[in-house]
């Protein structure tokens, strides 16, 4: 069995929702910490935990993100971190597979399904052995009680319900 850890210098956590139903405000955690196991050299078989640390949230507005950090959102005090746990990777091609797991956020835990594209495995200047991946799939921000919700004067939603997920991961084997 194979461990690999995050390289947290080349990867990134964001996420995207629609602000005004016209545009998209993109997010990211810059504090997260992931462990994948696996003994299969196509990681058919590899088991996966992730975590971000929710203080970390950042959207480039200093006042949005301290929203996102309150009881509106996050209740960042009370639920500093957000986990993922896998239960099950099914390889659908050479580089596709789809991710099952466990998403915790604020506390409530739901089994959501993610896309992931295996971009290959290298071997970097240092000797360390790298393997990339990219990892999609959507939320809905109101099954982790994310309930935050405004109308505008015209009777517009201020934001989705449906949160999309993009993660761009780099493991090194230890």
């Amino acid at each position: 069995m194979s461990t690999y850890k995050i390289d947290t210098a080349h990867s990134e956590i964001t996420f995207k929702v629609k602000h005004l139903m016209i545009t998209n405000v993109t997010g990211n955690f810059n504090k997260f910490d992931a462990t994948m196991e696996s003994e299969a050299a196509d990681f058919s078989d590899a088991k996966i935990s992730f975590e971000a640390d929710v203080t970390s949230i950042s959207t480039n507005n200093e006042q949005r993100d301290g929203h996102l950090k309150s009881d509106d959102f996050f209740a960042a005090e009370k639920f500093p971190t957000l986990g993922f746990t896998s239960k099950s990777i099914t390889k659908k091609s050479e580089e596709n597979y789809a991710l099952t797991g466990d998403l915790t956020i604020r506390g409530i835990t739901k089994t959501i399904e993610l896309a992931v594209a295996f971009g290959g495995t290298m071997t970097d200047p240092y000797g360390q052995v790298k393997s990339g991946f990219e990892i999609s799939g959507k939320i809905n921000r109101k099954d982790f009680g994310l309930n935050w919700s405004a109308v505008t004067e015209a009777g517009g939603i201020m934001l989705s319900d449906e949160v999309k997920l993009n993660l761009s991961v780099q493991m090194i084997k230890q």
